[in-house]
């Protein structure tokens, strides 16, 4: 069974920087496409970031210049480094993969707020 847990969530004062770390197992992970998602309350979910196994990243325009994501192949990790941080990215943050449909993790939570 696909397992995703993240983790690294909390609070953050506007302009300050916060990691979030999803741990996966139960799939070959190296080869897979991992992404992560966000979902402000009242709002859509919407993509973030995606990084290959080999370790090409896409960032939404939104986090451009602010956020990298990064992957440990050895440790079956995936990692949000989030810079100058906004009120507007306060959401859950999901870790997510495909691989024979849709894979979520549970979610951590971001508070960007004074």
């Amino acid at each position: 069974q696909v397992q995703l847990v993240e983790s690294g969530g909390g609070l953050v004062q506007p302009g300050g920087s916060l990691s979030l770390s999803c741990a996966a197992s139960g799939f070959f992970f190296s080869v897979y496409n991992m992404r992560w998602y966000r979902q402000a309350p009242g709002k859509e979910r919407e993509l973030v970031a995606g990084i290959s196994g080999g370790g090409t990243s896409n960032y939404a325009d939104f986090v451009k210049g602010r956020f990298t994501i990064s992957r440990d192949n050895r440790k079956n990790m995936v990692y949000l480094q989030m810079n100058s941080l906004k009120p507007e990215d306060t959401a859950v943050y999901y870790c997510y993969v495909h691989r024979s449909g849709d894979n979520w993790g549970t979610g951590t939570l971001v508070t960007v707020s004074s």
